[in-house]
């Protein structure tokens, strides 16, 4: 969240941040936050008061007094407790509401991300590769992975429900292939590998800026464990520092986490929604950064040049896109998008792979995370997000560039020393 006397001090600018995000301004209400903010303020002045005038009647007490000023002490020693404890019920009250209503708030955009309501309005910023010219007529993913025996839709259905499915075959293996191909770049580049938990607790979704329950929830809450599925493993390892103080020295901390991610897709529809494109279940290799304010600029760059250098690797065409700011996540100060491109959709269109986002210190600050500076003082960190490989999107994009005349799939050469075979050929072929 932005900090308190930051969004009174800068009241013009955060509301016409919201706007710029094309948020409801009625939710994310930041004359509320500055009127709940005073109050608080003038709780804790009036605090403080009550607290001076009992030490001094404390102080009183202590002397050599007769009956009727000790009783009259005495009194007013109980008026003050009950003051106390009626300011006490007030400030923890506002403190909620506080809380609440500056959680709403999004973080600040970064002054070059562009200004726009629709993903349309992103911004191209870099494009490599360019997409295959077929001398045949593309398949879609979904058409090749049935025709091959890679993909069963119908039977995720039948047992777990719409947009759940079972990989198989050479499939199962090319996921696998995926996933090892990200953990070694991220360990070639000195990333600290994890393997994370599928479940966190309601207050670490929070804190990274997902909702936990309601309608537009995007996540599975567990029912009366007030945990949640993760939908990625940022949630899981923006957690893994929550209330902890880090040493400055070893900063910035470069994490990579494999997790399972569920996500219910809220609203979620359309033709670009079919197949592996947009499912409830699916393995992803994620990169999460702690480091200082002055690191993070850089270090979200150095992100973004790795999800490139991970799709150049595999050969497929893509563009990167600086994200408008209604396209923007709350948390995110500044997101880059990486879209390869997938011949199967409307003849050939660019489709988001992965994503990486400067959140600054805005999640630090929901999930007291801080290191102690130089000058002595604890300082809220500053966390980054990127993906590596979303398994599913990657293979979708490789059934479909890597595709031939004969139904077959060809494996990019990075991955054949992970899969153990260079192609995917129709059983009828074999």
């Amino acid at each position: 969240m932005l900090d308190y006397k930051f969004i009174k001090d800068n009241l013009a600018a955060v509301k016409k941040n919201i706007i710029d995000r094309n948020m409801d301004p009625e939710r994310a209400n930041a004359d509320k936050v500055v009127e709940l903010y005073d109050k608080r303020t003038s709780l804790v002045t009036k605090q403080q008061e009550l607290q001076t005038k009992r030490n001094e009647n404390a102080k009183a007490m202590k002397q050599k007094l007769d009956d009727s000023k000790r009783a009259e002490l005495i009194e007013a020693g109980k008026k003050i407790k009950e003051e106390v404890a009626v300011v006490d019920k007030e400030l923890a009250d506002i403190e909620v509401q506080l809380d609440e209503a500056a959680r709403a708030i999004p973080n600040m955009i970064h002054p070059e991300a562009p200004i726009g309501k629709l993903d349309t309005e992103n911004l191209e910023v870099k494009k490599v590769g360019t997409p295959r010219k077929f001398d045949f007529e593309p398949k879609d993913h979904v058409q090749i992975a049935e025709e091959l025996d890679l993909l069963d839709f119908d039977r995720g259905t039948k047992v777990s429900g719409p947009k759940f499915y079972y990989l198989k075959n050479e499939a199962v293996f090319l996921e696998q292939a995926l996933i090892q191909y990200a953990l070694n770049t991220l360990r070639k580049h000195g990333f600290e590998l994890f393997i994370t938990p599928d479940v966190a607790r309601e207050e670490i979704l929070k804190g990274i800026g997902f909702n936990p329950r309601g309608n537009e929830s995007n996540v599975y809450a567990i029912e009366e464990e007030g945990t949640c599925l993760v939908a990625t493993a940022e949630i899981t390892l923006g957690g893994y520092h929550s209330g902890e103080i880090l040493d400055k020295a070893k900063l910035p901390l470069l994490y990579g986490g494999l997790s399972h991610c569920f996500r219910r897709e809220a609203g979620a529809a359309g033709q670009f929604s079919k197949g592996l494109y947009r499912v409830h279940q699916f393995d992803k290799v994620e990169m999460f950064v702690y480091s200082t304010p002055e690191q993070s600029d850089e270090l979200h760059h150095k992100l973004r040049e790795i999800e490139e250098e991970i799709f150049t690797g595999l050969g497929l065409p893509f563009h990167v896109v600086d994200t408008c700011s209604g396209d923007l996540g709350a948390p995110a100060y500044r997101k880059w998008d990486l879209e390869a491109w997938m011949p199967g959709r409307n003849g050939g269109e660019y489709g988001e792979v992965t994503s990486t986002s400067n959140c600054t210190d805005y999640q630090a600050r929901r999930l007291n995370i801080k290191y102690k500076d130089d000058d002595g003082k604890n300082k809220y960190v500053h966390t980054l997000n990127g993906t590596a490989i979303a398994v599913g999107r990657a293979m979708l994009a490789i059934l479909e560039n890597y595709q031939n005349a004969d139904g077959s799939v060809t494996i990019p050469p990075v991955l054949v020393p992970f899969c153990g075979f260079d192609k995917i050929v129709p059983k009828s072929k074999k």
